[in-house]
């Protein structure tokens, strides 16, 4: 009986043991998983004026003034070419009123004082210089075709005179010179921008008295502004010919005189006083009086 009591009491021992090592294992186990088991880490929330926030709103605040900076610039670029082009336009308007005058030469000086007299005036049956007002809308009148608004060169009906003296024009300005054709109307409007005159005539104007105009228009110094032509554009109606009875009508910008007959006499008054040629006393009110055609 004894040696059974000591049997059981080492398998005891050994149960024991036994539960001992595997509750051991098991915390090991456990502590093992807790050392290495990944961690979550919570972001930091972000504090009223901490560092992030003052650098996002250090850097808004430099974009805003880049595109200050930007702005001003652009202004700054118009308003500097806004002036130039000003100062362009003053400038060569005092150099056509101050710049020394060449000299008439006789025959010059006595068309002059021919075109002048009302003796004159009256046997050509020409009426006094007439203000044409500009092209409605006023914002059209310097208007390029091709433009918005004016993809196509519009009719010559919508113009304010026959023939046209200013409004929608070709980018090109027709030079100047004696034209047995019509140049192309929309072009000679351009010229007219920059201080020309063109002297129209009807096809069925007497031979010998056109000659007489051709003739001197054709001289060195007396073309450089000045444009001579028949007026014939059958396409545009009524427009397309120059006002009934008149077989001479000369145009610069914004203004018109009308002849039933020709006369080189008042051809070259109209001329002397509405181009900027070397000789001329101009008093028109071309835009780009400077520039040449």
């Amino acid at each position: 009986m004894a040696k059974k009591k000591k049997s059981h009491a080492r398998s005891g021992s050994r149960g024991s043991t036994k539960a001992s090592a595997s509750s051991t294992a098991t915390a090991s186990k456990g502590a093992a998983g807790a050392l290495f088991a990944p961690e979550t880490v919570k972001p930091t929330p972000a504090t009223p004026g901490g560092p992030n926030r003052l650098a996002r709103k250090e850097e808004a605040r430099k974009e805003r003034e880049r595109i200050r900076r930007k702005i001003a610039r652009r202004r700054m670029y118009r308003r500097s070419g806004q002036a130039a082009i000003a100062l362009v336009v003053v400038g060569g308007l005092i150099f056509l009123l101050t710049r020394p005058k060449a000299k008439l030469n006789s025959e010059e000086k006595g068309l002059l004082a021919q075109g002048t007299a009302q003796t004159t005036l009256s046997a050509a049956g020409c009426d006094a210089v007439q203000t044409i007002p500009p092209y409605s809308p006023d914002s059209a009148d310097r208007t390029h075709i091709g433009a918005a608004g004016f993809e196509t060169a519009p009719s010559l009906s919508t113009y304010p005179s026959v023939p046209p003296a200013s409004g929608p024009h070709n980018s090109t300005p027709v030079t100047g010179g004696v034209y047995a054709e019509p140049p192309d109307i929309y072009q000679t409007i351009h010229s007219l921008e920059h201080g020309a005159a063109i002297i129209w005539y009807d096809p069925s104007a007497p031979a010998a008295e056109l000659a007489t105009l051709q003739t001197f228009f054709q001289k060195t110094g007396e073309h450089d502004k000045v444009v001579v032509a028949p007026y014939s554009y059958p396409d545009q109606g009524d427009q397309g010919v120059l006002p009934a009875g008149k077989l001479m009508v000369m145009v610069a910008w914004h203004h018109m005189q009308t002849c039933d007959s020709l006369s080189l006499p008042v051809a070259y008054t109209f001329v002397h006083s509405y181009t900027t040629g070397p000789k001329s006393a101009y008093k028109g009110d071309a835009p780009e009086p400077t520039v040449p055609i």
